[in-house]
């Protein structure tokens, strides 16, 4: 670039990891990935989803962290930087406000299920998980999302803690939470992986994780395989990007990009091991129950065993923790565009996208009671309609548009300059799957996720 304008940068080797992988780490990795393998025969599932980070996640996620790295701003402003540079249409300007716009409505109702994870562990603490059984605990489940007063409070702390952090700035809040908070989730995940060996079925739980069968490969699996590697990672929602902004000129995109890649499959892989030896070991408890496993089957679980309190408590507090260094990240792109932009004061920054987001996520808040029902929104109701937009829509045509004009229209120069660590044949071999590999599956992501919307 002919100029960069003066932007902060990681001040330690190792952030970068540690910010990208605290972004990708979240409710995805420790809620979800364990029961969509779960429901869609578990090592078949993870097969296809490491090949799908292979071939999808991590050459995207090279694409948006030399964006960021190129541009040296936040998203919107970044993408403008490099269209300009290559002399490129204006157009492709939308991936950056794309990304920007994903970030701050998956915050929006992200703040909302945080909020669950967050009264579970002060439910855990106090021994409510003890004496549980299925019908009690879909009852307190249920009792929860009626109770409105109750999530807009749990809302409203958990986006003051994401705020707390990010209102501190890139070294002093960012730098300093990351360094903190990830190393405290793997030791969490640790203790809880040996706890699950100790009380559980360990054996039966790796074996279903990792037992690989041709006759549970289906379409649907693949599908989900598909988005949720593209997903987990946190692409095309600005966080990568902004992160990537104030990754230090000399370091490595590609090495650094394997590392968080591995990473982000490791915790998956591990909060597997931690739940699915418990949830085997367990009568009336089975990996196919859902969405429900973490928020209504866990706690029944926990409830039923030796030093059940503790173990919980330390569960959910780990999902908080892996939330909250998530919203962290989708928070961020927002408040850099305005500082950057509009000379807006840091505090004041994050004050207003929060408090916007917190507005927006008064609608997913209703969705779960009041406006369960209402489907105004292409036959979906608030909470589905922006699950939708986002995670079908926004993302995976964000990642398409990125892979296609890294891949096509971004100066070959460019790339080079900043994959200069690389040698040619890894640098080879990344353009030609971020050029015609990655585009192909992400764009069939997209449509398959269209066709099931509407198809039903």
């Amino acid at each position: 670039m002919k100029s960069v304008q003066k932007h902060a940068i990681w001040r330690r080797k190792g952030t970068f990891i540690l910010a990208a992988t605290g972004s990708a780490v979240g409710l995805g990795n420790i809620w979800k990935f364990p029961y969509i393998a779960g429901e869609n025969g578990g090592g078949a599932f993870v097969l296809m989803y490491l090949l799908c980070i292979c071939l999808i996640g991590l050459p995207v996620m090279v694409a948006e962290v030399l964006l960021g790295r190129r541009g040296r701003a936040n998203p919107i402003m970044a993408v403008q930087a490099v269209t300009r540079e290559s002399g490129s249409s204006r157009g492709w300007n939308v991936i950056g406000l794309f990304g920007v716009l994903a970030g701050f409505l998956i915050l929006s109702y992200y703040s909302v299920i945080a909020g669950w994870t967050l009264e579970y562990v002060t439910t855990a603490a106090r021994g409510g998980f003890v004496g549980l059984d299925g019908e009690s605990a879909k009852r307190a489940f249920e009792a929860l999302n009626a109770n409105k007063s109750a999530l807009v409070q749990w809302q409203t702390a958990f986006l003051c803690m994401t705020v707390l952090v990010i209102v501190f700035g890139v070294t002093r809040g960012l730098e300093t939470a990351v360094r903190v908070l990830m190393p405290l989730l793997f030791v969490l995940l640790v203790v809880l992986m040996v706890y699950a060996a100790y009380v559980g079925d360990f054996a039966a739980g790796a074996s279903f994780l990792f037992s690989f069968k041709f006759s549970e490969l289906s379409l649907k699996g693949l599908s989900l395989a598909l988005g949720h590697a593209f997903f987990t990672l946190s692409l095309g929602m600005g966080a990568i990007m902004t992160y990537g902004s104030y990754m230090p000129s000399h370091h490595s995109i590609v090495k650094t990009v394997l590392i968080v890649g591995i990473l982000d499959t490791v915790v998956a892989l591990m909060a597997g091991l931690a739940i699915f030896p418990i949830v085997f070991a367990t009568q009336g408890v089975s990996p196919g129950d859902g969405s429900g496993l973490m928020f209504i089957s866990l706690p029944i679980v926990f409830g039923a065993m030796p030093f059940g309190t503790i173990f919980g408590t330390l569960f959910f507090l780990l999902v908080t923790l892996a939330a909250w260094s998530s919203a962290i990240s989708l928070l961020e792109p927002a408040v850099a565009y305005l500082i950057q932009r509009f000379r807006f004061h840091r505090l004041s920054a994050n004050l207003l996208i929060a408090s916007l987001a917190w507005l927006l996520g008064l609608g997913t808040v209703m969705s779960f009671n009041d406006w369960s029902d209402s489907t105004y929104f292409l036959g979906m109701n608030f909470f589905n309609f922006i699950d939708f937009i986002t995670a079908s829509v926004l993302l995976p045509l964000g990642g398409v548009l990125m892979a296609i004009y890294v891949g096509w229209f971004m100066q070959r120069r460019s790339l080079r300059s900043e994959l200069r660590q690389e040698s040619r044949k890894t640098f080879t071999r990344w353009f030609t799957i971020v050029r015609y590999v990655s585009p192909a599956l992400v764009l069939l992501v997209f449509l398959i996720g269209l066709y099931g919307k509407f198809a039903g």
